[in-house]
């Protein structure tokens, strides 16, 4: 993907968001130029490629208009590791909570996986065929390789096969799977524990080494089925196969180059120093967050991470705050601002039909798995759109999000009852909308509570 997404100009990269995301045009382009920026980053001499600094976004726009599916949209694009953290997550360092740095750590893992994913995939044949053998010993312990040489010469003269042969076969056949068999699995790592600033051993990079064992780790032998062995072997022939060290060299690079952190409800901790109390720590966050958009290093168990190049896209409501309460630091590490419109019902039509995955297609495709064929009118997705609208301005705006309330709630009934319904074909017309959500609707105080 990311070979593809280097060749893509900014116009295409608008194009592929459009696919999964209704309007906000003004967001997309300004994310599709600093990814593009990067791009052209990399072709630049390495002197003057440290001198350029990712243009950090900030969106502004209520709950449920599109901010965070913009945001991991891109990352799926481009093939690069993203992370999604709240603000309000964090607390200054002196009070409990999790320290900033984590958002750096958590990233540095997700490129890790990535990269991991990636060699596994290199790996795969000759990890089947390890694996196979492997399963092939723990069938047939007596069978030594001495004896398997045996088997292969009395093989090339009888043309009959031997015994290692013929499990083969029956292996590859499924005629095995049910089979118990004994295999070494590992017992897990250290228990999820909590230590000083409420943050678990993993997060902290603590590393206990051997102590793992006193806590119940290392390994143990397990009876499972074939089909599952078969799984456990793989994954571990993989690891043994996998360069773990270049692993680690690829992702850091990855993560330093081609991250990206969404930093949401940024707008939380935006407020003004002088109102005091528990404001105070608020700044604070700002404050611990700077150096980490500004770049710095940041200590990982993979090896030390530098945050200069980190692609930082912050989103918020700024309702009862604006960007101009942030700290002048932090709103100048965020030159990009970019408003997101609200929504309304001509885009609630939209989004419940021009997006690859549709909400109403994802029912249609859930309830054909129990042989029911549901089929969405023109005039029933108007009104359910009319609806989420109109229940947005009356109470709570939470956007596109009041759609999946909606279609939840219509939807019920022939949910519940698919089973007994199997084979029949429901359409969901304007006169079933209204008799499913009419009640509830024109009752304004279930509608506060159920819509």
């Amino acid at each position: 993907m990311r070979q593809n997404f280097d060749n893509m100009t900014p116009r295409q990269i608008v194009n592929e968001l459009d696919k999964y995301i209704v309007g906000q045009e003004k967001a997309k382009k300004a994310v599709a130029i600093a990814l593009r920026n990067r791009v052209r980053r990399r072709l630049l001499p390495a002197d003057l490629q440290e001198d350029i600094a990712p243009k950090n976004i900030i969106m502004i726009g209520p709950t449920g208009v599109g901010k965070t599916e913009i945001a991991r949209r891109l990352s799926r694009l481009s093939g690069a590791p993203f992370v999604k953290v709240e603000a309000t997550k964090y607390t200054e360092v002196g009070y409990v909570g999790r320290d900033v740095e984590s958002m750096v750590r958590d990233l540095m893992s997700v490129s890790l996986n990535m990269v991991k994913a990636e060699m596994a995939e290199d790996v795969k044949e000759e990890a089947e065929k390890r694996a196979e053998e492997a399963l092939l010993d723990l069938l047939l312990p007596g069978i030594g390789k001495k004896e398997q040489q045996k088997e292969q010469q009395i093989e090339e003269i009888s043309h009959d096969g031997g015994t290692r042969e013929k499990f083969r076969t029956m292996l590859r056949e499924g005629k095995l799977d049910e089979k118990l068999v004994e295999v070494q699995v590992s017992q897990g790592s250290l228990p999820s524990i909590e230590i000083f600033s409420g943050q678990t051993p993993d997060a902290m990079d603590v590393n206990f080494g051997n102590l793992g064992s006193i806590f119940g780790g290392g390994k143990k032998r397990k009876q499972v089925r074939v089909e599952q062995a078969r799984k456990i072997l793989l994954d571990q022939e993989m690891d043994r196969l996998i360069d773990t060290d270049r692993a680690g060299d690829i992702a850091r690079e990855r993560c330093e180059q081609m991250g990206i952190i969404f930093i949401d409800e940024l707008d939380k901790v935006a407020v003004k120093s002088d109102r005091g109390g528990g404001d105070v720590s608020r700044e604070g966050v700002q404050r611990d967050i700077l150096p980490i958009v500004e770049g710095s290093t940041v200590n990982t168990k993979y090896g030390m991470i530098n945050t200069s190049h980190i692609l930082f896209i912050a989103a918020g409501a700024f309702h009862m705050s604006k960007p101009s309460d942030l700290i002048p630091e932090l709103q100048g590490r965020f030159p990009l601002r970019v408003e997101l419109d609200d929504l309304g019902a001509d885009d609630f039509v939209r989004i419940l039909t021009e997006p690859e995955n549709a909400l109403t297609r994802q029912y249609v495709e859930l309830l054909r798995t129990e042989g029911v064929e549901i089929e969405f009118t023109p005039e029933a997705i108007r009104k359910l759109s009319e609806i989420a609208a109109d229940v947005n301005g009356s109470t709570e705006n939470i956007g596109a999000r009041r759609l999946h309330t909606i279609l939840e709630l219509l939807l019920e009934d022939v949910s519940f009852n698919a089973p007994d319904l199997k084979g029949q074909r429901i359409p969901i017309t304007l006169e079933y909308v209204e008799k499913q959500l009419g009640e509830v609707v024109e009752d304004q105080d279930l509608t506060r509570y159920i819509l």
